[in-house]
């Protein structure tokens, strides 16, 4: 299939992608040229900066340092032992220097960034440190990549911000080639529907602490990646559909010999496209809009996580491109539901891996025409090297890559093109009075995609759980959670809150949350207007909701309103909250100004993007017209 043959609506968003970004890009790829035209750094070092960048080396790597002719390989890594999905990388640094060494090269480690993990911090305060983490860890690894004594870079992370912030830091030394080196989803444990029974028994009160955790501990059970399909997974999906992966690396299993053969693979490779040889692959010219659109694609076709409505929109800009929420939405439009994946089904993301993986679906995807399949790769150019499954030499133990099954191994788990489970994605926009927001309703029966009820007001989740245990939520209704968006508490995910309200659904009222806050990347059965934007705390219309208003969430034409005249609703005064509690405690007191610049959640929620309201008054005193959402939508 050739660049023409691209799906009709996938070419032109592209296009439009392409033709908006068109300043940002070039000035990027200007500053990117200019910079790899100087050639490695380290040559140009003074001989005191040098002598300290290889001091601690051994001698023989010491002396090919010396030269500008041995690549030097920088290690970006995200290790620590209390995250499983982390855990494994203690070894990687060791297995990655070996593998370069045999390539006739060097590899250090640059840096280590913080890898925090929303399952530990779930309904916790440190949980409103999350999202900026994602900046932090660009920070961090553009400060462990500054000492110019590199020649390419690999990135060793997996989770939920950890992998965003990577791909910030890489684009941003986008003259580096750079390959991203994932662990692996942890073997399957408590299958995920029988803890979320569990969780939800526990809420109800039907079972104690002790039953809860024995559930939890049988589900989250060893090194890895969490099994269910939430933004860890949704982000090792981005990597090797975006051809940030070598073919076939994303979910294998860690501490396993085809593990330990990929992450040698990936080291020698990311050696091969430095400026030293002949195939010169940096990042940033390699990842394009087209890149960028078969990211929202495959988000799309596995009902990926929703917190990739903002991460995917700072990926990009990065590079110098700008993604909007509309752009998200059209190609949700055309891209069919191909994976039923926890919590989109029962399956876990080891089961999806058995049925064909990723190999199948990105072929299933590229023949239908939903991918641009002459994209540049860390692997060469083209897609079709990554519709692959991966597996281990039986002589030599190095990877061996067989074409992806023609057939399914469980049409359940993973569909084919024409058996789609749905014909659209599994993420939404929605617009409206009450500003844009996203809903994931891959998981929501079709029954549940119109909500209409009266709204009950809620500024902490904290609020609506006491109002639960008190027996005050009896009804139908609209929980608006506000005063969660990036300015007035760093956004936090608010996954806590989705046992008490599949309690009050499945007694068969009608549910649905409203909030300027996130949900998991796991969001579930109930109906989820979440990052509304303007936030409340800029005055967004969100701010002047009132208990009792009829609120109307409406996934099957995309809207969001509240069902009140609309000049009685534009007169109301926003309501204010006391945010004087988000500002201490557990780290909070650093990130003050994080809090203060950050951009809205259509923007990337990004401290890299700052909004231009960041300068006015301060946030308790701003009005924010809903005009100013459609901005995004321009």
């Amino acid at each position: 299939m050739t660049a023409q043959d691209v799906n009709a609506t996938i070419a032109a968003v592209t296009d439009r992608i392409r033709e908006r970004s068109r300043a940002g890009r070039e000035i990027y790829l200007e500053r990117l040229s200019e910079r790899a035209s100087q050639g490695p750094k380290r040559t140009k070092l003074s001989c005191g900066n040098l002598a300290h960048g290889f001091a601690a080396c051994g001698t023989t790597d010491k002396a090919n340092l010396k030269g500008d002719v041995v690549a030097n390989l920088g290690i970006i890594t995200a290790y620590n032992d209390m995250l499983s999905a982390h855990q494994p990388f203690e070894t990687f640094p060791q297995v990655i220097k070996q593998a370069a060494r045999e390539a006739g090269a060097v590899a250090q480690v640059a840096g280590g960034v913080p890898a925090m993990c929303d399952g530990v911090t779930q309904g916790q305060a440190g949980m409103e440190l999350s999202l900026f983490s994602r900046d932090v860890i660009a920070l961090a690894a553009g400060v462990g990549l500054s000492h110019d004594m590199f020649d390419a870079a690999v990135y060793l992370g997996v989770c939920d911000k950890i992998v965003p912030g990577l791909v910030i830091a890489a684009l941003t030394f986008g003259h580096l080639p750079a390959v991203f080196i994932p662990a692996g989803p942890m073997t399957s444990g408590l299958p995920n529907d029988e803890k979320a029974r569990i969780r939800q028994l526990y809420a109800e009160g039907k079972v104690g602490r002790d039953e809860l955790l024995e559930a939890e501990s049988a589900s989250y059970h060893g090194p890895g990646t969490c099994t269910f399909y939430g933004t860890a997974n949704s982000n090792q999906m981005l990597m090797e559909i975006m051809g940030l992966h070598i073919p076939g690396a994303s979910f294998v299993n860690p501490n396993t010999p085809l593990r330990e053969a990929l992450t040698r693979e990936a080291t020698k490779r990311a050696l091969a496209i430095t400026a030293l040889g002949n195939e010169y692959t940096p990042v940033g010219e390699m990842i394009d809009e087209r890149s960028v659109v078969n990211g929202v694609v495959g988000l799309h076709a596995t009902g990926g996580s929703t917190n990739h409505t903002i991460h995917l929109i700072a990926m990009a800009a990065a590079a110098g491109i700008t993604l909007t929420w509309q752009d998200i939405s059209d190609l949700s439009d055309v891209t069919p539901l191909l994976a039923r994946v926890y919590p989109n089904g029962l399956a876990d993301v080891n089961h999806f891996h058995a049925a064909g993986g990723l190999g199948f679906m990105i072929r299933e995807l590229a023949d239908a025409g939903l991918l641009h399949r002459d994209v540049r790769t860390v692997w060469g150019h083209g897609l079709d090297p990554y519709m692959i499954e991966p597996g281990l030499g039986a002589e030599d133990g190095t990877v061996t890559r067989r074409p992806a099954p023609k057939v399914s191994g469980d049409e359940k788990v993973l569909a084919p093109f024409a058996k789609a489970f749905q014909p659209t994605g599994g993420l939404q926009m929605l617009t409206g009075n009450l500003g844009h927001a996203v809903i994931k309703v891959s998981a929501v029966k079709p029954e549940r995609h119109v909500i209409e009820a009266p709204a009950k007001i809620f500024h902490d989740q904290s609020e609506l759980q006491a109002a639960f245990k008190a027996g005050e939520l009896d009804g139908d209704m609209v929980a608006v959670i506000r005063f969660q968006g990036p300015k007035a508490n760093g956004m936090p995910e608010l996954h806590k809150l989705t046992p008490v309200l599949g309690i009050l659904q499945d007694r068969g009222h009608m549910v649905a949350l409203v909030t300027d806050g996130r949900m998991s990347g796991a969001s579930g059965k109930v109906p989820a207007a979440i990052h509304v934007t303007p936030e409340a705390v800029d005055g967004g219309p969100i701010a002047r909701v009132r208990e009792g208003d009829m609120v109307r969430v409406d996934a099957a034409t995309g809207r969001l309103d509240v069902l009140v005249d609309q000049a009685e609703f534009e007169a109301r005064a926003p309501a204010q909250a006391d945010l004087s509690g988000n500002t201490h405690g557990v780290g909070r007191e650093l990130f003050e100004t994080f809090r203060r610049v950050a951009s809205r959640a259509d923007q990337g929620a990004s401290v890299f993007m700052p909004a231009p309201a960041a300068t006015g008054p301060a946030p308790q005193d701003r009005a924010v017209d809903v005009k100013l959402a459609d901005d995004a939508f321009r």
